[in-house]
């Protein structure tokens, strides 16, 4: 019920956040928050302010920012998944998402020794006789 809304918000503010006027906007913020120190003698409460306000900030948008990750993440995935379903790849990397690191790592490895493996073997065939 309340995620599609909050799917629409999370895409807005994450689209709103990486735009260059907001950094700007952000920069003025601090700007003039900076240039008003001596008039509030760089009080506690003046620090405070920029204190709370950016930890606020920070605190909603790691959420905000996560969550389109991971939704990106996964459709980004699943588009892979089926390329690799309708094509003549190897089925077996489907899901390895999910396995830990160490996994991950091995399957890694043992596609660029696969690459490696096919290199050389296309170099042996592509090498010119020099029997003219």
């Amino acid at each position: 019920m309340l995620e599609k809304p909050f799917t629409k918000a999370a895409n807005a503010v994450a689209y709103i956040a990486g735009m260059p006027f907001t950094f700007i906007a952000c920069v003025a913020v601090v700007v003039i928050w900076a240039v008003t120190g001596p008039l509030f003698g760089f009080s506690d409460t003046w620090q405070l302010i920029i204190n709370t306000g950016t930890t606020i900030v920070t605190f909603l948008m790691v959420f905000l920012i996560q969550n389109t990750q991971n939704r990106d993440g996964v459709a980004i995935q699943a588009k892979l998944d089926e390329l690799i379903r309708i094509s003549k790849a190897n089925n077996r990397f489907i899901g390895i998402e999910h396995l830990t690191e160490t996994e991950v790592e091995n399957i890694r490895k043992t596609c660029e020794r696969a690459v490696r493996r096919q290199a050389r073997n296309a170099g042996k065939k592509e090498q010119p006789t020099t029997g003219d």
